[in-house]
């Protein structure tokens, strides 16, 4: 560049060293998610524990963070799971005095490509099923 030329740093695009991020898979952009859902799933993986693939927020939160009700975290979760997106198993805890209790879901993230393959079924029945013919000579 010239000798007058000043030149502007691009910290956009430079990482944390600390590692204060996350990523998505690629192909959750292809599920047709709406935001919300999508704001959920971003959470999910978020609290992800990178080995195990599990977390353990609660409903509660989840809508805290994302500024969504807590109803309709539970029905994107739902459908978060209907995708296949995400598998929820309820957990259980023992209070001090020895009862039994409903602790909060554990959330594991499932591989993208259960989702994709899901999604891809799922548009091919939905296409209209044609009829096969033989044709004569």
């Amino acid at each position: 560049m010239g000798g007058n030329a000043t030149e502007i740093k691009n910290t956009y695009t430079n990482r944390s060293p600390l590692g204060h991020y996350f990523l998505l898979p690629n192909e959750i952009f292809t599920q047709g998610l709406i935001p919300g859902k999508l704001s959920v799933y971003a959470y999910l993986i978020f609290c992800e524990d990178r080995k195990t693939h599990q977390c353990w927020p609660s409903i509660g939160r989840i809508s805290q963070s994302t500024g969504m009700s807590a109803n309709t975290v539970a029905k994107y979760i739902r459908q978060l799971e209907d995708k296949r997106l995400i598998d929820v198993e309820p957990t259980k805890v023992r209070t001090k005095s020895g009862e039994v209790r409903n602790g909060t879901l554990r959330f594991t993230i499932c591989p993208i490509q259960e989702a994709v393959n899901c999604k891809l079924e799922q548009d091919l029945a939905a296409l209209p099923q044609q009829k096969h013919t033989r044709k004569r000579k």
